[in-house]
């Protein structure tokens, strides 16, 4: 791998992390009954929000939580 393809890749890693904050932070303005669960806690994906909405207590995607019942 180049030093560009390094530098790209790390700044696409630091933009996927900001933007998962972000979305924290902004669930948690929204949801005054405490911070809501946007990202997996195993993977790091932002769980769909249709699944936020069916299972409100989710804290893992589809397939995290298809993987660990599996277990």
């Amino acid at each position: 791998m180049s030093e560009e393809s390094d530098i790209t890749l790390a700044i696409e890693r630091e933009d996927n992390m900001r933007d998962r904050q972000i979305r924290r932070i902004q669930a948690s303005v929204m949801d005054i009954g405490g911070p809501e669960v946007v990202d997996c806690e195993d993977c790091g994906d932002e769980i769909p929000e249709a699944r936020r909405r069916a299972i409100p207590s989710t804290k893992r995607c589809i397939s995290c939580q298809t993987r660990v019942e599996r277990r």
